[in-house]
């Protein structure tokens, strides 16, 4: 019996708090294939973008993340090069979240570097203006 070729799909992020805006990521992500890759930002990345510390480090961030059966595995980005993990990965399709900017200006050009054929799909948002983790990081309390 000839299998199917999995189709993988990734989707980066921070995931300091999960919401139902992301849950609601990662089941759109999913649509694209039958295999889906998240990938955590490190500690060092976000301070970098964001200027700031998540809420949660990586490794709990990461271990929040084990809990959801519609993600098959979940990888730390690396400290060095961001696009490292998509040359490991080689997904057959990138999701981005509808206000990712981060990293996707060059996205293009680095997969022509790679010689990948990787689709870029652009997420659809869910409730943006409820959920969101610039909004639901001001109603966190840090112990």
């Amino acid at each position: 019996m000839i299998q199917k070729k999995e189709k993988k799909v990734l989707l980066f992020g921070t995931f300091s708090g999960i919401h139902k805006g992301h849950i609601n990521l990662f089941k759109q992500a999913k649509k694209y294939g039958t295999y889906l890759t998240v990938v955590v930002a490190r500690d060092k990345t976000v301070k970098k973008v964001k200027k700031k510390l998540p809420l949660r480090n990586e490794g709990e961030r990461l271990r929040a993340l084990k809990k959801y059966s519609i993600i098959n595995e979940i990888k730390l980005g690396h400290k060095d090069n961001p696009y490292r993990i998509i040359k490991e990965i080689k997904p057959d399709v990138i999701c981005l979240g509808y206000d990712q900017k981060v990293f996707t200006k060059d996205l293009k050009k680095q997969l022509l570097k790679m010689r990948l054929k990787t689709k870029i799909c652009r997420l659809k948002p869910y409730k943006p203006g409820k959920y969101h983790s610039a909004i639901m990081e001001k109603n966190y309390v840090r112990y």
